[in-house]
């Protein structure tokens, strides 16, 4: 019988924090309804507990709103503006677990998402990337997870119609999510 820790070469228990050098937080969005947009958040932390058993295991995260960047400073000033994540309010976003379960072959992390002062429950499915160590001889660990979300659940409900039925921006939003985080030496 495999278990979800067992399924992980080189499991270790502790508490890890994420290396934003070397981790990325990007997102997708339908643009006019014919392509896609992509931006990432430059500035972002977080913190990885994992427990003896996988499913004990925890994260909290939290991300600055305004480090915003999808390669265009206009329409980047945009989305930080009252519009769409009213940074100036909000300026910070934050994830924090509520469980860990193994689903069939697939990991999951559900958790609670807060953006613009709304929190919802927001899934997210993980794959393990794996556990070694470093240059420095430290050890770790990589993730990567992805979901999708509405962004009119978190406030962010811009209507800017398009002439036929379409929209500007599409509702919903894919979040990819790599991590790659540090054993803490206690």
């Amino acid at each position: 019988m495999t278990t979800a820790t067992t399924a992980i070469p080189g499991y270790l228990a502790g508490t890890w924090d994420i290396d934003p050098v070397h981790s990325d937080v990007s997102f997708t969005v339908r643009h006019m309804m014919v392509s896609k947009v992509r931006g990432r958040f430059g500035t972002f932390s977080g913190e990885i507990v994992t427990g003896e058993n996988l499913t004990g295991s925890s994260v909290t995260a939290s991300i600055d709103a305004a480090s915003i960047d999808t390669g265009n400073g206009q329409r980047d000033r945009h989305l930080r503006s009252a519009d769409f994540f009213d940074v100036e309010r909000y300026p910070t976003w934050a994830f924090r677990s509520t469980g860990v379960r193994v689903d069939g072959d697939d990991l999951v992390v559900d958790g609670q998402l807060t953006i613009k002062g709304v929190t919802r429950s927001v899934p997210l499915a993980v794959e393990v990337g794996g556990i070694g160590p470093d240059a420095g001889g430290g050890t770790r660990i990589g993730f990567s997870a992805s979901t999708t979300i509405d962004r009119n659940d978190f406030g962010v409900d811009i209507k800017m119609p398009l002439d036929g039925s379409g929209v500007v921006v599409s509702d919903k939003v894919q979040i990819a999510i790599e991590i790659e985080a540090v054993l803490r030496q206690e």
